[in-house]
């Protein structure tokens, strides 16, 4: 980062945290309750230049460093909106770099000034109900038809899935080429044949509202193909280091929460004559959760610098996404352990931290696909593969 882009940091992190205290804070316990994020939050966004922070000023965005994206996310985390995160991380860290890194000059006019204002909202389509991490299993065909391509199949488990206006779908256009027979494709959700699902009730982060998406015969003109044909793939597996970089920043900022409010709550509840922070299990224990905070982000960090030279692979991305996203489920476990019966009632904080945490070693990769990228670093493919 530059020397003026340093000194811009704390300028978004301010706007960032008075943002989140003026738009978010009031709000969210009835969009937790609701199960979506209203659209007018997505405006507000953009008007307050949270959206497009990485883009350049000609599209719309403030042009500074990637970093300040990350900033965000690990905030907006700490601050227990778990499912704003997500829905965020979606459309500013994973989808907008999507169009800007792949995209044709008329793809990202036609839709990153729209995002970075928060006029129109971006979710990325891979999981279909039998294929999750085994993307080789995709069922979603695009075909080739004279006036472009129709696409057919369905997706699950999209975030932002009910409110986007853009969706990044990710099909079979050619079955029989294996890996170099995906395509990606900018899908406008107001095209006949496309529809949702009701919304899929989850355990946690119940203001990130995550659909089924279903194409019926969705005829795509050939300039909705985004990159070339073919390509899908290795463009997921371009842009999968920052979307694992953005899984990262939120298990930061959520541990760095659920720490602040067990240190509260551990110095003001008392047991057996003393306060709760006074025994040494209580002091051993949130010791052991900052000692392990440090040290993801340090490794945190290291990538974030790695990424901003071109050098952060997909074995870096998934040892901080496995590290991360585990260790973020374990320490927040602790916390709320230190709550007792309190950590287990929706009426203490610590709890919408622990539900949000779970899926964190889910999405984005599962740990046990984590491990198998890390391993093939290692020894190659398995032979059983």
């Amino acid at each position: 980062m530059s020397a003026s882009q340093d000194e811009l940091t704390p300028l978004f992190y301010d706007t960032i945290c008075r943002f989140l205290e003026q738009e978010v804070a009031p709000y969210y316990a009835a969009w937790e309750a609701a199960g979506e994020i209203p659209r007018s939050l997505w405006h507000k966004f953009g008007e307050a230049g949270l959206l497009g922070i990485d883009l350049p000023e000609t599209l719309g965005g403030s042009g500074v460093d990637f970093a300040i994206v990350q900033l965000a996310l690990e905030e907006i985390s700490r601050q227990g909106f778990g499912g704003l995160a997500s829905a965020y991380n979606i459309h500013a860290n994973i989808v907008m770099p999507y169009l800007l890194h792949i995209g044709t000059p008329i793809q990202r006019e036609r839709w990153l000034p729209a995002m970075a204002r928060g006029e129109a909202i971006g979710a990325i389509a891979m999981t279909e109900p039998g294929a999750g991490s085994d993307l080789a299993a995709m069922q979603t065909r695009a075909t080739r038809i004279a006036s472009g391509w129709r696409l057919d199949g369905s997706k699950l488990f999209i975030t932002n899935g009910q409110v986007a206006d853009l969706v990044i779908v990710c099909a079979k256009s050619d079955p029989g080429a294996g890996s170099r027979g995906v395509s990606l494709f900018l899908v406008d959700t107001t095209l006949p044949g496309f529809s949702r699902g009701q919304p899929i009730k989850k355990i946690g982060q119940h203001a990130s509202d995550t659909a089924e998406l279903f194409f019926d015969g969705v005829e795509l003109q050939e300039d909705t193909l985004l990159g070339e044909a073919g390509s899908g793939f290795a463009y997921l597996m371009q842009e999968l280091p920052r979307e694992r970089l953005g899984v990262a920043a939120q298990a930061l900022g959520a541990m760095e929460g659920a720490l602040a409010l067990t240190l509260d709550y551990v110095r003001e509840r008392r047991a057996f004559g003393r306060a709760v922070g006074d025994f040494q299990n209580t002091r051993f224990t949130l010791a052991e959760v900052r000692a392990q905070i440090d040290m993801g982000r340090a490794y945190f960090e290291q990538c974030v610098a790695r990424y901003r030279r071109g050098e952060m692979s997909s074995t870096d991305a998934a040892i901080l996404k496995l590290q991360l996203s585990e260790m973020q489920c374990r320490t927040i476990d602790a916390c709320l352990q230190l709550f007792g019966g309190y950590g287990y009632t929706l009426e203490y904080p610590i709890s919408r931290f622990y539900l949000d945490a779970r899926v964190q070693t889910l999405y984005a990769g599962t740990s046990e696909i984590m491990k198998e990228v890390i391993a093939r670093s290692l020894l190659g493919k398995s032979s059983a593969a």
